[in-house]
């Protein structure tokens, strides 16, 4: 299956916004949007989802990737399309969920930890693979096991990342990232996430300097 490709940004970082309130949508796109993100993901446990990310999605430039995490149905990933979602992530490789979202035009970002499901994933057609939790393989885990995998496709590591370590992974040639916890919170304000985010692309504009 042809791999649709993860789009070039400036910043290859993925905002998880887990929680996020459809009240709160507006604020806080546009504080991450401002900062210099272009890749955002809703997941669906959180409240009312697919209305934030209808929010998020009419309100974000066409260069943005608007989309949804925990996605673990096909009919999840009708949704998102209804919602004009263009980013699936999930938790884990079912084949048939990454097949639908690449046939509706998304970039899939599927989790991994192993060679097995890495390579189930690729097979399957994803455009990258998000390793999780990043913190238990470390660079030179997800490092190895990407030495086997097809070339065109994207890394991320996702999971107990922030702007503490980007070095860590940067230095073992892995520049994509999900960052969650350590960029929102539930209940955060708008200028809270302004705040952090700014940090965040400081951090990697310097681990990318070395």
């Amino acid at each position: 299956m042809n791999r649709i490709p993860f789009p070039d940004m400036n910043y290859p970082l993925v905002a998880i916004l887990r929680g996020l309130r459809p009240e709160e949508t507006e604020g806080v796109i546009r504080s991450l949007i401002d900062a210099g993100f272009t890749a955002i993901e809703i997941p669906l446990n959180s409240p009312e989802p697919f209305k934030s990310i209808e929010i998020a999605a009419k309100l974000a430039p066409a260069d943005c990737l608007i989309g949804a995490g925990t996605v673990l149905t096909v009919e999840d990933v009708k949704r998102l399309d209804t919602a004009g979602g263009k980013l699936m992530v999930s938790p884990n490789v079912e084949p048939q969920v990454i097949k639908a979202a690449v046939e509706h035009g998304m970039v899939t970002l599927p989790g991994v930890f192993s060679p097995t499901e890495a390579l189930a994933a690729a097979h399957a057609g994803a455009t990258g693979l998000k390793f999780f939790p990043a913190n238990v393989l470390g660079p030179a885990g997800i490092n190895a096991i990407r030495a086997v995998l097809p070339k065109d496709l994207l890394i991320a590591a996702v999971g107990g990342v922030s702007e503490a370590n980007f070095a860590d992974y940067i230095g073992a040639g892995i520049t994509a990232f999900g960052l969650g916890s350590s960029l929102y919170k539930r209940g955060m304000t708008a200028a809270e996430v302004a705040q952090r985010a700014r940090l965040t692309v400081s951090a990697y504009d310097a681990a990318r300097a070395g």
